[in-house]
């Protein structure tokens, strides 16, 4: 069995202001510092072989802190990325309604359905995360595993081992550095904790 830990990053200040970070390279805020800080205490009991990350800098500097309680480094790959936003990056989740088409709430009523100028697809996100992730499990069988990702992203991965339409994307929270796990066994995976966050209260 592989165990994959499975963390969003912390806080950063588009995540304050409610705006759509996508792949737009956005810094952690000193309290996003602080929450990796307690994300990483939180998992310093764990036996972890490798620790992974999206190569954007606020799940990078969140990942560092995991990995340093380990000694280890932070291995980072590009298809752990946050969805594509194209367009979008940069507004705020409000001003998306501003159009007149109700396109914000389409994002979050029907996800699966939505088309983001010069972005990605929710599915699009779902393949190369559930391929990435697949490919870790493999490589680290038996072994137990760290990836810091993003919100998004992570919801397309629990939607796809609870096997939930992507339209209910939404419906699963995901708090900055929340701690999810997936099971990995021959047959099945199993999700034994999501949007863990008793490491900041």
């Amino acid at each position: 069995m592989s165990k994959l830990i499975l963390v969003r990053h912390g806080e950063t200040t588009w995540n304050i202001e409610m705006r759509y970070q996508g792949q737009t390279d956005i810094s952690l805020t000193a309290n996003g510092i602080e929450q990796a800080g307690k994300v990483a205490q939180r998992l310093a009991d764990e036996k972890i072989a490798a620790v992974y990350s999206s190569d954007l800098s606020r799940a990078f500097v969140t990942a560092a802190q995991i990995a340093a309680v380990h000694g280890l480094d932070v291995l980072t790959r590009r298809d752990l990325r946050e969805i594509s936003f194209g367009e979008w990056e940069g507004m705020t989740y409000d001003s998306l309604d501003l159009d007149g088409g109700g396109t914000g709430n389409r994002l979050f009523s029907h996800p699966a359905e939505i088309e983001i100028p010069g972005g990605e697809t929710f599915f699009e996100v779902q393949q190369r995360m559930m391929e990435a992730l697949r490919e870790l499990a493999q490589r680290h069988e038996g072994q137990t595993v760290v990836i810091v990702s993003h919100g998004a992203a992570i919801r397309t991965v629990l939607c796809d081992v609870l096997g939930m339409d992507l339209n209910r994307l939404w419906a699963i929270r995901q708090s900055n550095t929340a701690v999810n796990i997936l099971e990995v066994l021959p047959q099945k995976v199993l999700v034994s904790l999501v949007n863990d966050v008793h490491h900041l209260r």
